[in-house]
This record gives C-alpha cells, structure tokens and sequence, in this order.
C-alpha cells in the first residue's frame, strides 16, 4: 500500500463509519413514517436533516482523506449536495426531497458504505 494510503487509512475508516451510522439513523428514525408524517413533525425533521449533514459531512472528510473514493462511491455525491442543501439553504429545504433521498437513497449508501469498510477489515 502506498505510504499516502497509509497514513489516510486511520482517520479514512472513522469517517466511513460515521457516515454509515449516521445514514442507518436518518433510515431508522423514518422507518414506518409517511411523508406526511415527516412534514408534521418537526422534532423528527431536524434529527432526519441532522443525520444528513452529518453523513454529508463524513463523506466530505473521507473524500479528502481518499480522492479515488469519488469514482468507487458516487452516492457520496448526492449525500454531499444534501449536506450543503441543508446547511447553507436551510430556508429552501424540500422536505419531500430530504424524505425521499433518505428512504430511497439512503439504503444503497449504507450498502456502500459497508462495502468500503469491509475492505478495512481485509487489509
């Protein structure tokens, strides 16, 4: 493994994990919630929106950690476009976008996610 590799690979899984847990509550918190559900209850909007910038946030960090991750994980992108969304528009969230990017794109991401960090447990 490349000396550059290495010295990303403590911080890289931890970033991977984070996203991962992060993505797995945004889905638990809306399991069995419709989206009307979701619209009216605002305590579960902000954990949902919170979970999400976190997630966005994580993919952030480990992209800057591993570059190469962009072409391995594109599902980073559309977390990323959440966190910022959410974070620097929080007057225009959609929260029917939030609600369908979580339980429609959230499953492949924490897929991904435990895809990637697997391949920590090998090395």
């Amino acid at each position: 493994m490349p000396a550059v590799a290495t010295c990303m690979s403590a911080r890289l899984p931890k970033h991977l994990d984070d996203a991962a847990h992060a993505a797995a509550l945004a889905l638990k918190f809306l399991a069995g919630r419709s989206l009307d559900d979701y619209r009216a209850d605002a305590m579960l909007r902000s954990a949902v929106e919170r979970q999400v910038e976190i997630v966005g946030e994580a993919c952030r960090r480990a992209l800057d950690e591993s570059p190469p991750l962009r072409d391995r994980m594109p599902e980073f992108r559309l977390a990323l476009a959440m966190r910022n969304r959410i974070a620097h528009g929080y007057d225009t969230v959609d929260d029917g976008i939030v609600y369908l990017t979580v339980t429609e794109h959230f499953p492949a991401l924490v897929q991904a996610l435990a895809r990637e960090l697997a391949s920590f447990a090998r090395d």
